[in-house]
């Protein structure tokens, strides 16, 4: 196999990639998706997880394993942040916190090596937050936020202009700002999943119950009322379909809802707002049940309509099935399908900026509107236009050739720009560069004495003795002086850490034997401690500090 341009390190959690999930998001398909391309795609040596936990480290490797089991998995512990810049020189978030791995970066130096977060769901106040905090975080320009769609870049840009703003404000227009990279690079599919013959698309149907005669439109995604997109268009789109071309249709639903109610709102509404189409339901959860979905589909519908939805993965699982895909003309359905040629973006309308939605955003903050309802009031006034939607649908249900001919042009897109193996190279093209820019640092002096001025801490997360080190009334410092207090043995050490008013002290017993046995010849100052310990100072004043605690030592 070639050595691919450059890997990364990736930091690792089960819920950004296992699809095990009780209530599986596109994030987490999206990752799934992307750590098995990253396991394809891999170059010479271990595939690298970075994560703080053992148990997370042995789900990587049994994810990794899983999915080729000649792979290496390797795990980097959580404080081992050096081991990043020396295996791969980026370390990929599978989210857009950058910021909370700028800090602890700090510690290692910033340029030893790039951070990579992705773009999701940008609705959320932590979110938002996050991207806001990108211009004044130890986030350099060497880092990169991967925006999934235009529509998602858009929205990072918004944060940042109004970021910059507020900025300049608050501290000078003269302020230089050192954004990160911004590159736009879209969520993948991995097409062969979705290769299906004629004789699978055939068992599919009967297994459904679809005749010979009957289209079978496709809805595959949560079923919820605001977080994804409304039914209303949906079944009002088809019912004008099936009255206006005389056809039989089905719509088969494949999804979850997140409570009963919800699942009930979506069946009554099937009902009463398209009933001519004959409703199967499919839960989205099952592999086999969702795959049947996919192969039995004529025509792939999905109106996105709310603020949560960035990328949209569906549409490109419909265009690698070889299905026409009616879309939304919303977010990042507007990179993704090709008007006429994949399949009809369907226009939408929403309110311009102003007091309303000023009102909902204070409402928000000031904890007066919860996220489901906030995110409510803005998809509430978003709509599809429905006279079109029903054109559309129409043209599709009366044309077996309409829905071939779309269909096959999806089927070449997703092959050409969204299969996982060809969006995966561009990340590492993107990693390649990230390391290419932090390196170029070296050669700038400036930059260099700029980066090399970085604080080895952010300014929330100080050493406690420094942060608290005006409470005591004086510091352990390498020229304390320690003696061991008279008439207590190495025993004594023994049964102190076995008391239970010591439960977390776990100095091992041979750096306590190795102070001991220099102290048995006399009172030392902490600086000759550390030789025999095995310490540095640093440590060493921490062990006879916790010695003291004990009541073991005394200290002038």
């Amino acid at each position: 196999m070639a050595t691919p341009i450059t890997d990364a390190v990736i930091r690792f959690e089960p819920d950004g990639y296992d699809l095990n999930r009780p209530w599986l998001l596109g994030r987490q398909s999206a990752g799934h998706g992307f750590l098995r391309a990253a396991v394809q795609g891999r170059g010479e040596g271990p595939v690298y997880g970075y994560t703080p936990s053992a148990q997370s480290a042995e789900a990587f490797g049994q994810m990794v394993r899983g999915f080729d089991p000649a792979a290496t998995p390797e795990w980097i512990q959580g404080e081992h942040l050096g081991r990043i810049g020396q295996t791969r020189g980026i370390l990929y978030l599978a989210d857009p916190t950058l910021t909370l791995f700028a800090r602890p970066r700090l510690r290692v130096g910033p340029t030893r090596y790039s951070l990579c977060g992705v773009t999701h769901t940008l609705s959320t106040a932590g979110t938002q937050q996050f991207i806001a905090e990108l211009l004044s975080e130890a986030v350099m320009p060497w880092d990169a936020l991967v925006c999934t769609s235009t529509a998602a870049l858009r929205t990072v840009e918004v944060i940042l202009e109004a970021q910059t703003d507020y900025l300049r404000w608050r501290f000078g227009a003269g302020l230089s700002l050192r954004p990160p990279q911004l590159p736009v690079i879209p969520l993948g599919v991995h097409c062969d999943d979705f290769a299906f013959t004629d004789q699978d698309k055939a068992a599919a149907r009967d297994a459904l119950g679809l005749a010979a005669d009957e289209v079978a439109a496709l809805y595959v995604g949560r079923l919820v009322l605001s977080g994804k997109a409304h039914p209303l268009p949906l079944f009002q789109g088809l019912q004008a379909a099936a009255e206006r071309s005389g056809r039989k249709l089905a719509l088969i639903l494949c999804g979850q809802a997140p409570k009963a109610d919800v699942r009930a709102a979506y069946l009554d509404g099937a009902a009463s707002y398209a009933p001519d189409v004959r409703l199967i339901t499919v839960d989205s959860r099952q592999d086999a049940a969702r795959r049947r979905a996919w192969a039995a589909g004529d025509i792939f519908v999905s109106l996105a309509d709310g603020i949560q939805e960035t990328f949209g993965l569906t549409p490109i699982e419909a265009m690698a099935a070889g299905l026409p895909a009616v879309v939304s003309d919303y977010n990042g359905y507007q990179d993704t399908v090709r008007d006429g040629v994949d399949g009809f973006r369907i226009a939408t309308w929403a309110p311009e900026p102003g007091r309303a939605g000023h009102t909902y955003a204070l409402r928000h903050e000031l904890e007066l509107l919860d996220y489901d309802n906030y995110c409510w009031v803005a998809a509430a006034a978003t709509s599809v236009d429905l006279r079109q939607l029903a054109e559309r649908l129409t043209d599709l249900v009366e044309s077996p050739d309409l829905r071939r001919r779309l269909g096959q042009a999806g089927q070449a897109r997703a092959r050409a720009v969204y299969d996982w193996p060809h969006v995966y190279r561009q990340y590492q093209a993107l990693w390649a560069d990230l390391n290419a820019r932090r390196a170029a640092v070296a050669n700038n002096p400036d930059d260099l004495a700029w980066a090399a001025a970085a604080p080895r801490a952010a300014p929330s997360r100080l050493d406690p003795f420094q942060s608290f080190g005006h409470y005591p009334t004086a510091q352990i410092t390498p020229r304390t002086q320690a003696a061991l207090t008279p008439g207590l043995t190495l025993e004594t050490y023994r049964a102190r850490i076995a008391d239970p008013l010591f439960p977390r002290t776990d100095i091992p017993e041979s750096v306590v034997s190795a102070v001991w046995a220099e102290l048995a010849r006399g009172p030392a100052i902490v600086a000759a401690l550390a030789t025999p310990a095995g310490l540095t100072e640093g440590w060493t004043m921490v062990v006879v500090g916790t010695l003291a605690k004990m009541g073991l030592i005394v200290l002038r």
